[in-house]
């Protein structure tokens, strides 16, 4: 697909609901009691790979474009599935599934597509071994397909070597299946969307400071969900707002996690013109609307406990960050490395064939913002954020950019080039 060069966006979009908490509720509900209802989900094809894998656990999922709807039948409902569960491209259903099926009375097999069979398990498989599950890799390796023999579990403290959502959530909702408290201890603290449903939804749990903790058994009842605008679908219409020139967008509805809004300090950072209206809660989460206009970014520093609140944003940011006056630097991110594509060496390539001047370290980039950038065609290993942040580099791009296999966004954002469009100012 071809991105041309924009001289100005302007509108007002309303974005697709949050990747992670579409994914929870569909989870949380099948695991409840009585229906569960969810609004502004996301029918994008990682989330819709979880409704998948839970129809074939045996829950009634009816799914229309008004409403999601969840027919739970408690912790023990799920029955042994007739065939293999397919994951496709989504890690977050791979591996909170993965810490679900541990403590259930049946065995299953659990894979997913060619780029999830590379991503590594090992940092759920040790937790969940850790508690008394049987788990492994079908090829030899720590990797999908997994077996998975549902085992009697024990309550553990698990200290995580990364702050990472999926590993702690997968090791909370084990947790629901075993003998004693589990907690998890982070080096610092992930997104926690996680535990704030599984509390709406009426499980015990404790958060203090990076540990979280969760006692067993309890009984979850179906709720009315409605998800937020994804953070990380925004910042893309974030960042392209703030380059283009003479640009005003305003987003709806956007969820502000703190665990999540990492991206909305770094633009602050950098100098950006962001406001934040309409400040209010909904299903337990912080969300609002943001005004954001053109503004002349300037170099930051990404680093530490701030890195687990936009590791998705990354991409996006090395793009604003290569259109800033003086010098960026991103650290602590070698957890890039392990995503659908390693997102280092996918941006610090790509983002160099355009004109920027990066450099890849261990765990993030070094970039000298200024250079201007041309047209170059965008390798997106098929992973929706880089095709989604290299469109954005094709806004500011002298003959824009061509991005290969654009239509890898389908898992997170289907619409993302119609919302795109339609900001373009002729």
């Amino acid at each position: 697909m071809l991105i041309k060069p924009a001289h100005s966006l302007k509108g007002e979009l309303k974005i697709p609901g949050d990747k992670s908490i579409s994914h929870r509720s569909i989870m949380f509900g099948a695991l409840a009691k009585g229906p569960t209802e969810v609004t502004h989900f996301l029918q994008g094809a990682d989330c819709l790979s979880t409704i998948s894998c839970f129809q074939k656990l045996g829950i009634e999922i009816e799914n229309t474009p008004e409403r999601i709807l969840i027919h739970g039948k408690g912790l023990f409902g799920l029955h042994a599935p007739q065939c293999v569960l397919d994951a496709g491209n989504s890690g977050t259903t791979v591996r909170l599934i993965s810490g679900i099926l541990a403590g259930q009375p049946f065995s299953c097999t659990l894979t997913g597509d060619a780029s999830i069979q590379k991503r590594p398990m090992k940092r759920i498989m040790t937790p969940l071994r850790q508690m008394g599950a049987e788990i492994s890799g079908l090829n030899g390796t720590d990797c999908a397909p997994l077996s998975i023999r549902g085992s009697a579990l024990h309550g553990i403290h698990y200290q995580s070597p990364v702050a990472s959502a999926q590993v702690k959530s997968c090791v909370l909702l084990a947790g629901l299946y075993a003998d004693g408290p589990v907690s998890v201890t982070e080096p610092s603290l992930s997104r926690n969307h996680t535990e704030l449903m599984l509390s709406s939804f009426g499980a015990k749990l404790d958060c203090q400071n990076t540990t979280a903790c969760i006692w067993p058994g309890p009984e979850l009842s179906g709720q009315k969900i409605e998800v937020p605008g994804d953070i990380s679908s925004a910042a893309y219409f974030i960042a392209a707002a703030l380059l283009v020139p003479n640009s005003e967008v305003f987003i709806k509805n956007c969820g502000i996690n703190p665990t999540r809004d990492g991206i909305l300090r770094v633009a602050e950072a950098m100098h950006a013109d962001i406001e934040k209206l309409n400040v209010h809660t909904i299903s337990g989460e912080p969300v609002c609307d943001l005004l954001v206009k053109s503004s002349s970014l300037t170099g930051t520093v990404v680093e530490g406990s701030m890195i687990p609140s936009l590791i998705d944003e990354i991409p996006v940011i090395a793009v604003m960050a290569a259109c800033a006056s003086g010098t960026t630097i991103i650290r602590d991110a070698a957890e890039l490395k392990v995503k659908e594509s390693n997102r280092i060496e996918t941006i610090v390539v790509n983002l160099k064939a355009m004109g920027a001047d990066i450099t890849a370290t261990d765990d993030g980039m070094v970039i000298h913002g200024g250079k201007p950038l041309h047209y170059a065609v965008t390798d997106t290993h098929r992973d929706h954020r880089i095709a989604m942040a290299f469109s954005i580099a094709g806004l500011i791009a002298e003959g824009g950019t061509e991005i290969a296999d654009a239509d890898c966004v389908e898992i997170s954002y289907p619409k993302f080039y119609h919302d795109l469009n339609s900001l373009y100012q002729l």
